[in-house]
């Protein structure tokens, strides 16, 4: 994983951590919220692998027991060791495959966060979420002003608090740090918001932000 890539999440992930004003936050209040939004990441690794291992533990029994009471095995004199079978059908199994790869990959993406923000030759990943942070505390009025601005039809109070998470890091990037391609900041956006909000949500993020980019002048 790319570092500033880790250094979005972890800003998404201190980002939802508020819970007062966000001028009200020092820079040490920043950087201890960041310490317990990597305990609460590699918690939630640790409970997704441990799900994972589950999953694999109980597919693993349903196929010894298919095995052993396929008609084949049933047969076979007593004593005999269980000879292999052909399954039913391959969907019964990679259905179940799928949800347990998407759910390890997710820890892992945990975890290489964790050990980004924990590394003291990766600190640029904590840098990075703490700067997103705290130049947004200096310009949350006029980042939240263009989310309302450019959201027409929609309450900002009743938007969801990830989605306006995700186009608060994204504008900050964009208009004030100025540091990362401008395709990049947004793909990354649309990606926080396909792992973490609604099915809706990365087509909404996407029309803001293409706004934002166009009458800032950012396509050029």
């Amino acid at each position: 994983m790319q570092a500033r890539r880790a250094a979005r999440e972890l800003a998404f992930i201190l980002f939802s951590q508020f819970d007062k004003k966000i001028t009200n936050y020092s820079k040490q209040d920043l950087e201890n919220i960041i310490l317990k939004s990597v305990r609460i990441l590699t918690s939630n690794a640790s409970d997704e692998l441990k799900l994972t291992l589950g999953s694999l533990i109980d597919l693993k029994e349903k196929i010894d027991t298919y095995e052993a009471e396929h008609e084949t095995n049933l047969n076979r004199p007593l004593g005999v060791a269980n000879v292999p079978v052909p399954l039913p059908m391959t969907s019964d199994l990679s259905s179940k495959i799928d949800d347990m790869l998407e759910i390890a990959e997710k820890a892992l993406l945990a975890l290489e966060i964790a050990e980004f923000a924990t590394l003291e030759s990766q600190n640029e990943v904590k840098n990075y979420a703490v700067t997103i942070a705290e130049f947004f505390q200096k310009n949350h009025e006029a980042v939240d002003g263009l989310i309302k601005k450019y959201s027409k039809g929609w309450d900002f109070d009743r938007l969801v608090k990830m989605d306006k998470d995700i186009l608060r890091i994204a504008i900050v990037e964009l208009l004030y740090i100025k540091d990362a391609p401008m395709k990049v900041v947004v793909d990354e956006a649309l990606e926080l918001a396909k792992k973490y909000s609604t099915d809706d949500s990365a087509s909404f993020i996407n029309g803001i932000l293409a706004k934002v980019i166009l009458e800032n002048g950012l396509h050029a």
